[in-house]
């Protein structure tokens, strides 16, 4: 589990293809590499990955076809958000998030508000249920909080809030329109969901 409050903004250096999938080697600095250990968690983008390889400052990490089908941006160089799995009895400065990524949005608009920045993003019309005024949702891997939410038919659109922290603290800083996100949403919304669906359906019946 993690909290979506990154640690450390690192940099994938190399992507090498494998059999039904690539091998990722993280920069990880400044996390410091030698708290890891082979068989760790940690989240990249948002997305949990098992640490395979210790070298210095950097990690290495296996993604299968499914994982890469199902994420954006984890297939090729550039700066990624880093967060350690979280300790029990650690403080929860975001929200639990478990590092499996729901689906992918696109940035739809990026606006400057003071030193702020309002960010815009399109999320599939299957996470409508679970996104509210005020929720939860992970971006990236990083906790936000949802101002906004505008449905339509095809999809489902929420604006969220990026302070100066986060913008300096996070690749979010650096996000541009038509960039392609990781999206999780909270966990107890998913289950608030599914209950709704089940109450809503026919008792014993099968349900998606």
């Amino acid at each position: 589990m993690f909290t979506g409050i990154v640690q450390a903004v690192g940099r994938i250096e190399q992507v090498e293809p494998r059999e039904r999938g690539v091998r990722l080697r993280v920069q990880a600095a400044p996390i410091d590499a030698a708290s890891l250990k082979v068989g760790d968690s940690i989240a990249v983008n948002g997305c949990c990955l098992t640490v395979t390889a210790i070298e210095a400052t950097r990690f290495q990490a296996d993604l299968s076809e499914e994982t890469l089908a199902r994420t954006a941006n984890l297939d090729r160089c550039r700066p990624v958000n880093l967060e350690l799995a979280m300790a029990l009895g650690d403080r929860i400065g975001g929200h639990l998030v478990s590092g499996h990524v729901d689906a992918v949005g696109t940035v739809v608009g990026v606006a400057q508000i003071g030193d702020s920045r309002e960010l815009w993003v399109r999320a599939p019309r299957s996470l409508a249920p679970c996104l509210a005024f005020k929720g939860s949702l992970a971006v990236d891997g990083v906790s936000l909080t949802i101002n906004r939410v505008e449905d339509s038919e095809q999809d489902c659109e929420v604006a969220i809030n990026l302070i100066p922290h986060t913008l300096a603290a996070t690749t979010l800083g650096q996000v541009s329109v038509g960039q392609r996100v990781n999206l999780e949403v909270d966990p107890l919304a998913r289950y608030a969901e599914r209950v709704v669906s089940l109450m809503s359906g026919p008792v014993g019946g099968k349900t998606t």
